[in-house]
């Protein structure tokens, strides 16, 4: 698939004598030796990919992208597809867990109309308030189960949007988080092809389909699969199985990567649009933190596919961006502890004896 525009460059960031002195701090803060667990393992990374031995998180944003799936009408979801513009627009309004979650942990809300099915008003955002862009693509993707969800133009289009849109955000930290009905079939698409498993296992409930429910919708997902048997790259696959938000997540995690911002992934779609960034980009891992481990089936994999190691385990499968932003106070403890936490020489208390 040729695009109209370059992919962003994203560098390796492996430096080895950084990560030495980051680790050698770690192990010298008054604390026995990996006694904070995974909060430790986080402080390396962000200090990695912040490149510092004293990292700051600044002005974090929350991307929501936002987009509808001609796949909904098979049946794939409990929700119609008219729920999509309905959490847009309670989204904007501060009522949604993410509204609620962006609110309470200082994170900027920005919102973006990837490919909702109806039109949606542009309007002013108070300073600090949610803020809408129109970044349509068209009115949802097509019908995958009978060929390509987007041509790959369109694809192209939301890619470039995604890089647009994060050039123009503020902060060295992304949060992701989506809202589309049927996006969970998107995604449980997306880890069929790529990673060559069963449908059987990467296809959940998603908003709460019944054991039939799910047995239809794998179904409609296999025809998806058939019809599209051809898309096996990770931007023909995008092309064919992905949806409109999907693929402006994908751009906005590589420009986030090449700008070394630290990107915090929600749950199993925002996982997607990863997995396909990390396919084109594998650097794009290095700069991740995985915020939690979905109660949708599938996630597990698709973390097993990128090696990730998630913060948090409670069972969510909301998506929006809500565990992301239930897992950031860690992120900003870590690089407090890493800051801030005296050293064993310099508070004068004894080290572990032999």
């Amino acid at each position: 698939m040729t695009s109209p525009f370059v992919l962003p460059s994203v560098a390796d960031l492996h430096d080895a004598a950084l990560a030495s002195r980051l680790q050698h701090v770690i192990d010298h803060k008054t604390k026995p030796l990996g006694s904070l667990g995974l909060l430790e393992r986080l402080a390396l990374r962000l200090g990695v990919i912040l490149g510092t031995e004293s990292p700051v998180l600044h002005a974090p944003q929350m991307l929501v992208c936002a987009g509808d799936h001609g796949l909904a009408a098979r049946g794939v979801s409990a929700f119609p597809s008219d729920v999509t513009w309905q959490m847009v627009e309670n989204f904007l309004a501060g009522g949604a867990a993410v509204s609620v979650l962006a609110r309470q942990h200082g994170l900027g809300l920005t919102v973006v109309d990837c490919g909702v099915a109806k039109p949606i008003a542009a309007r002013e955002a108070a300073p600090g308030q949610p803020r809408l862009l129109l970044r349509k693509v068209a009115a949802g993707t097509q019908d995958a189960s009978v060929g390509p969800a987007m041509s790959a133009e369109q694809c192209a289009q939301a890619l470039a949007n995604g890089v647009e849109v994060v050039r123009g955000l503020p902060g060295n930290a992304l949060l992701l988080g989506e809202m589309g009905i049927a996006n969970t079939s998107v995604a449980s698409l997306l880890l069929a092809r790529l990673a060559g498993l069963p449908l059987a296992e990467v296809t959940g409930a998603g908003t709460g389909l019944d054991a039939a429910g799910i047995e239809r919708k794998r179904a409609v997902l296999q025809q998806a699969l058939d019809a599209n048997v051809g898309a096996t790259s990770p931007l023909d696959a995008l092309a064919a199985l992905g949806g409109y938000e999907v693929a402006t997540l994908v751009g906005a995690v590589l420009q986030a990567a090449a700008e070394r911002r630290v990107i915090v992934v929600d749950g199993f779609i925002t996982s997607a649009a990863v997995l396909v960034a990390s396919r084109i980009a594998p650097q794009v891992l290095q700069r991740c933190v995985f915020a939690h481990r979905s109660g949708e089936r599938g996630h597990s994999l698709m973390l097993e596919q990128m090696q990730a190691e998630p913060l948090l385990d409670l069972g969510l499968r909301l998506g929006e961006g809500s565990g992301a932003a239930l897992a950031w106070p860690l992120l900003q403890s870590a690089c407090a502890v890493l800051r801030e936490m005296a050293s064993f020489e310099s508070a004068g208390v004894a080290t572990q004896t032999a």
